[in-house]
């Protein structure tokens, strides 16, 4: 069933980045947006591509995927329903460092950097707001590091695995959101490392996979699993 057309302003007015800002700056800020629906797999921009925009998830998933001759293909991000991407290199004024593809099928919402960039200099709280939103980034970059830092391999995909569940407990399931050797360079994992801990975790009950797909019977005892001895990252 097609999704239904959403208005912009409403929108935007319930994210955090934008919560709290007056009917005008609203206004102006929903004017100059503009929608792109993606299938899955499309691609919404890629690596060199000038940084003209920023980008707000209304729903569906985006992988940000870094690509190079030397490492392949990393998943480096995944921009979910609410989130915004782009800003970081949108503020530089630099050409885009990864490639942004749908996970799933997307709809996003383009606010171009000119629209932005007025807007910051006529009001103060959405500068705050956007200078809030960039500190909430790295501060999530410094956990990102902090979790790959702690614990083998085994520990990283089943931190990894609970937070895609979306959920402390109870059955879930869901879409990897790109390749198994992506998710693998994101973990500091080897794909055959990644592939054998996903079949020992599948062989103690705690999860299946098909292809994309996982399902998990209980998250719980999936973040438990953790603990459990693994072979060295």
């Amino acid at each position: 069933m097609p999704r239904r057309e959403i208005a912009p302003q409403a929108f935007l007015a319930a994210l955090p980045l934008f919560k709290g800002l007056g009917e005008a700056t609203l206004a102006r800020l929903a004017a100059a947006t503009t929608t792109r629906r993606l299938e899955r797999g499309e691609r919404l921009f890629s690596k060199g591509d000038a940084a003209e925009a920023m980008y707000v998830v209304v729903h569906g998933e985006i992988r940000l995927v870094a690509r190079s001759a030397a490492r392949g293909e990393r998943l480096t991000g995944v921009a979910g329903p609410g989130q915004s991407f782009g800003e970081p290199v949108m503020f530089l004024q630099r050409p885009a460092v990864v490639d942004a593809e749908a996970a799933s099928d997307a709809l996003v919402l383009r606010l171009p950097r000119e629209a932005v960039f007025e807007e910051i200099e006529r009001n103060p709280r959405f500068a705050r707001h956007v200078i809030a939103g960039l500190s909430q980034r790295i501060e999530s970059l410094v956990r990102e590091l902090d979790r790959r830092a702690l614990g083998g391999g085994r520990a990283r995909l089943v931190d990894y695995l609970v937070r895609r569940a979306q959920r402390p407990d109870g059955p879930s399931e869901f879409t990897l959101p790109s390749t198994k050797a992506a998710i693998a360079s994101q973990l500091h994992l080897t794909p055959e490392h990644f592939s054998r801990l996903l079949h020992e975790l599948a062989g103690a009950g705690l999860l299946q996979v098909r292809g994309r797909q996982v399902v998990v019977p209980d998250v719980a005892r999936l973040a438990a699993g953790a603990r459990a001895p693994a072979s060295p990252a």
